[in-house]
């Protein structure tokens, strides 16, 4: 099989945004928060745990801590026995104290809209700075590659064999969508991934874009 240009690729990425847009809208966060740090705070939680077991757990976290200075003279042992249904609840514990600290320490305790700031705070990577920036502030420096973004991107042979981390997988998702799209991929296809294109079983036949996917039908 011949190999894709850049060119057909970008091609076919705006049709799958197009029917993403007239099927989900901009997509809606699954995690509930009222305000940056509750956001900031969701999503270093949801590492390697379900969007929905995190906000089972966030409403006593953030009645215990609204704030970052609430959170930053917490205990890790408090913060533990909140979160212990979650997997990594002590690591993730010691890092949300470490983030209040920061954010106390070095932001006045308020979220930075700085992608590279994001990143200063502990549990802070660059998906999750994709994703308060995106969610939070509306300002989209990346795409937040997560295990469905990635897996979807490789079902839809956007990416290769060759874009085999969740950095080398934004590199091509970044250069195939238009910097106007980005605010609204993760979303779309967080959705996507749970509706339709599933891990274990695709249900390609009822897929909005299985004309335009190249893996329809084949797993």
């Amino acid at each position: 099989m011949a190999r894709e240009s850049l060119k057909s690729k970008q091609q076919r990425a705006a049709v799958i945004e197009a029917r993403m847009f007239d099927h989900y809208g901009g997509g809606e966060c699954s995690l509930d928060y009222e305000n940056p740090f509750h956001l900031t705070v969701a999503v270093v939680l949801s590492a390697q745990c379900t969007d929905a077991a995190v906000n089972k757990v966030t409403p006593a976290l953030f009645e215990a801590y609204p704030t970052p200075y609430d959170m930053a003279q917490a205990r890790v042992e408090d913060i533990e026995r909140i979160i212990h249904s979650l997997g990594f609840f002590r690591s993730k514990a010691q890092k949300l104290v470490g983030l209040a600290q920061t954010l106390v320490a070095n932001f006045g305790g308020e979220v930075p809209a700085d992608f590279q700031a994001l990143q200063t705070l502990p549990g802070v990577g660059r998906k999750t700075a994709n994703v308060v920036m995106c969610e939070a502030f509306k300002q989209a420096e990346g795409i937040a590659v997560d295990t469905h973004v990635f897996r979807i991107a490789h079902m839809l042979k956007l990416a290769g064999p060759t874009a085999d981390t969740p950095e080398k997988t934004e590199e091509v998702l970044l250069k195939v969508f238009p910097r106007e799209d980005w605010l609204y991929i993760n979303h779309q296809w967080v959705h996507f991934g749970r509706d339709f294109c599933v891990a274990r079983r695709p249900r390609c036949a009822e897929c909005f874009l299985n004309d335009v996917c190249p893996s329809a039908g084949k797993q």
